[in-house]
């Protein structure tokens, strides 16, 4: 009987014990502390294998795609909150907190029973980055192609939920990005909605042809020529392009760059899944540029420019002075003009920016554009914009904008009496070989055309004619 209550009394001590001990370490964290002991323990009884991914491949020139994969998994494993050290960065809204890796740092993960970890490095000059992967050797060859597969599989859903479009900039050589957050969406562009949802249809194709694309032995990529003058909506097409399609932004600016080599540098370092733009061709070619002939013709269809899923972009405001070589099919595939405004596109900015779809000075409007008189869709826009308030006022406003701006044509008689030569240019671009009318001139004049100067398949326009109203 005294031999039993002895050994309850140990019993009970030894459990209190232990319990008092369980709550000193988890209380105190030394339990972690043991925990990460133990592990170090552990690892050291086993030889590793260690993996880099650099940011960049061949001497800096091509981005390595994994790289992103790997941070953007990295940045979601629950480890990282577990991490001694790790970074917090705000989201794209203003209440998201984001963790991200501090360098030098280990980052634990498991994969079907095996333990790895992560180590982002850099270099003392803060341009070379890279990640190290740490892994046992006898789990290498079980484990290594099924990790790399579920780290891309994993990556792919996290960029999908919360990516924040970028825009890059060329500035001494390099792309410097910047959050990309402009509003337009093909919706709010003022485009004739069947020209709209044809453009919208082919971008929407593109993205889906990458199989006919390289079964013709074709790189997977689209480019455009949007012409026409200064505020008739070519920015917000690129800008709709790019979040309907949710690419990347690379504004490209061709002052920037020193020389050929420097510009097919850049090319290298844009990713796939962008659009690339260049504004202003036409300005661009009549100064005195730093880019050889040749080595433009090589950016828009070089060897170099062989990434697939890429949009490239050019802006001009007249085709006059660019080279035949330049737009010829293979670098431009489709043809976008951007006139000036007309009284089917005044309707539509009504009724956007003023919810306005008819008002008594509707036909005043349309008379004073049967008139000849013209307005790019920017200014219209801004007018509306500050007299959002009074539709009535607003329309006001571009009926005086109107009828100064035909004041100030009739200053330059000569060149509006001129109609002959301009039909004749108009009659060409609408695929016809006959002379347009005088009378005729307006009705053509500000409608939009879509030239398609390919042919890929589905994701090309039914035809190569000039789609008109």
């Amino acid at each position: 009987m005294w031999g039993f209550r002895v050994l309850l009394i140990c019993f009970i001590s030894v459990a209190g014990f232990t319990y008092l001990l369980w709550l000193f370490l988890y209380r105190t964290a030394l339990i972690f502390i043991l925990k990460k002991w133990c592990d170090l323990l552990l690892d050291s009884l086993h030889v590793h294998q260690h993996f880099r991914v650099p940011e960049f491949n061949d001497g800096n020139h091509y981005e390595n795609h994994l790289y992103k994969l790997v941070s953007l998994y990295l940045n979601s494993l629950p480890s990282l909150e577990d991490s001694d050290y790790a970074n917090l960065k705000s989201g794209k809204k203003s209440n998201d907190i984001h963790l991200s890796p501090e360098a030098n740092r280990p980052i634990g993960d498991v994969f079907l029973g095996a333990r790895v970890s992560w180590v982002k490095q850099i270099e003392r000059d803060d341009r070379t980055r890279s990640f190290v992967l740490r892994i046992r050797k006898k789990d290498r060859r079980r484990i290594l192609q099924a990790y790399l597969q579920h780290i891309h599989s994993v990556a792919g859903d996290v960029e999908q939920r919360g990516k924040q479009l970028k825009i890059y900039n060329n500035v001494e050589g390099k792309w410097k990005p910047a959050p990309f957050n402009h509003p337009a969406s093909f919706d709010s562009l003022v485009i004739d909605p069947e020209i709209k949802s044809k453009i919208k249809h082919d971008l929407e194709t593109f993205v889906k042809s990458e199989q006919g694309y390289h079964k013709l032995g074709r790189v997977w990529k689209r480019s455009y020529l949007l012409c026409g003058p200064s505020g008739t909506g070519k920015s917000s097409f690129i800008a709709a392009t790019a979040n309907l399609l949710n690419y990347d932004l690379y504004n490209l600016n061709l002052w920037q760059i020193a020389d050929d080599a420097d510009l097919n540098t850049l090319l290298l370092r844009t990713r796939s899944k962008s659009v690339v733009v260049v504004e202003d061709l036409d300005l661009y070619l009549k100064a005195k540029p730093s880019i050889s002939f040749s080595g433009l013709l090589n950016f828009m269809d070089g060897i170099l420019n062989s990434q697939d899923e890429k949009i490239t972009i050019f802006t001009t405001n007249s085709k006059d002075g660019i080279d035949s070589a330049l737009l010829r099919p293979g670098r431009i595939d489709v043809h976008i003009s951007f006139p000036l405004c007309d009284f089917n596109s005044f309707k539509n900015l009504a009724s956007n920016y003023l919810g306005v779809k008819e008002h008594k000075l509707f036909p005043q409007v349309e008379e004073i554009f049967q008139n000849g008189a013209t307005i790019s869709a920017a200014e219209v826009s801004e007018l509306m914009l500050v007299n959002r308030s009074s539709p009535s006022r607003a329309l006001r406003s571009v009926i005086l904008a109107l009828q100064s701006n035909s004041r100030n044509a009739e200053k330059s008689t000569s060149r509006i009496s001129s109609t002959s030569g301009s039909s004749s240019s108009v009659a060409e671009i609408s695929g016809s070989k006959d002379s347009v009318p005088k009378d005729q001139f307006r009705k053509l004049y500000g409608r939009l055309g879509l030239k398609s100067c390919s042919k890929i398949g589905p994701s090309d326009i039914v035809d190569a004619e000039m789609i008109v109203r």
